[in-house]
């Protein structure tokens, strides 16, 4: 779900365009990516793509025409993937259970209605991702020449010490989260295109890459990154639910009068201090490893169209046609490396 800080960071974004990041490493939360391509992709019922057999292929379509466009772009990309969650997080992934559940009953609901807006929002809402899908996904990454990392723990924390240690330039996902965890930059709508729709307010925003830099936030909020870590924590985070009635806002302005989330008398009504360290720690001292290996290579592209084709039913044609694009853009990628 992600910690909603974004109404306190806003104006520090910074718009961006996809060849500004040319030659640039991002390392990609997947789950997060992966979610996007699932919860989009999607019928006019809300029913995801399948093949023959049954399996979804939302994912792997997503998967395939995104990371082609930013191939084509000269972005090196890499993507990590989620492992054990930690025990504090097993709470959060129950309550989103049961939002899938009721989700999946308002969702047959509205199909018997032949409410199509309705049955698409709440599909979305219900989407899963299964073990199969995981590992199809990493298949076709790699297939792509795609580096893919297991994280032993929580993949953003995984992609932002893979940041922090030079080994790439700067997380992309949708959550914000990577920035409690030390990323020093964060870049959104990456994996997204076209524009986003808000039914509500009857409006809609071009999606483009944003930048996040992590010292650009601390030094014009004049906080620590503890303290932004503390400011999560009385929203809510994945580890804990916030306190009721306070937002991003008025949480900075209790952190500058206080100083730290265990000296405010909200929060010390519903979090011991103990239970505030633990929490910070996981953000400060997350679950990593160093058991990685880079290896930015070729796309298979036999491969691809073994993989999508025959297993997977994809369109020979669609995917020949987006794989001899790519082709011809890393042909002239490694003719400019003569001049």
């Amino acid at each position: 779900m992600g910690v909603n800080i974004g109404p306190l960071i806003s104006e520090f974004k910074i718009k961006k365009s996809f060849p500004d990041f040319r030659n640039k490493v991002i390392v990609i939360d997947a789950y997060n990516a992966i979610y996007q391509f699932l919860t989009t992709i999607r019928d006019q019922t809300g029913k995801p793509l399948r093949d023959k057999y049954g399996r979804v292929t939302s994912h792997l379509s997503g998967l395939l025409y995104r990371n082609v466009n930013l191939l084509k772009e000269k972005i090196k990309l890499v993507y990590v993937f989620d492992g054990k969650p930690p025990l504090r997080k097993m709470k959060e992934l129950e309550k989103r259970k049961v939002i899938k559940s009721e989700s999946y009953q308002k969702y047959l609901e509205a199909i018997e209605r032949k409410d199509w807006e309705e049955a698409r929002k709440y599909a979305a809402l219900a989407a899963t991702l299964e073990e199969y899908m995981v590992n199809d996904a990493k298949k076709l990454l790699e297939l792509l020449g795609i580096p893919v990392v297991q994280a032993p723990s929580e993949g953003e924390a995984q992609a932002s010490y893979i940041v922090k240690k030079g080994d790439g330039w700067a997380v992309g996902s949708q959550d914000y989260d990577s920035l409690l965890f030390g990323a020093t930059r964060i870049v959104r709508n990456i994996t997204l295109t076209g524009k986003q729709k808000y039914p509500s307010k009857g409006i809609e925003i071009k999606l483009e890459p944003e930048l996040i830099i992590l010292k650009n936030v601390l030094d014009n909020l004049k906080i620590t990154r503890e303290q932004l870590i503390d400011i999560a924590i009385i929203i809510g985070t994945d580890y804990n639910e916030g306190v009721k009635g306070i937002g991003p806002k008025k949480a900075y302005e209790l952190i500058k009068m206080y100083g730290s989330a265990d000296k405010i008398p909200e929060v010390r009504r519903v979090l011991s201090p103990e239970e505030i360290q633990e929490i910070r720690d996981l953000f400060l001292n997350p679950e990593i490893t160093d058991n990685y290996k880079l290896e930015f290579r070729d796309p298979d592209y036999d491969g691809i169209i073994k993989f999508l084709c025959d297993e997977h039913d994809f369109s020979v044609d669609r995917v020949s046609k987006a794989l001899k694009e790519l082709k011809e853009s890393l042909s002239i990628r490694g003719l400019d490396q003569w001049f």
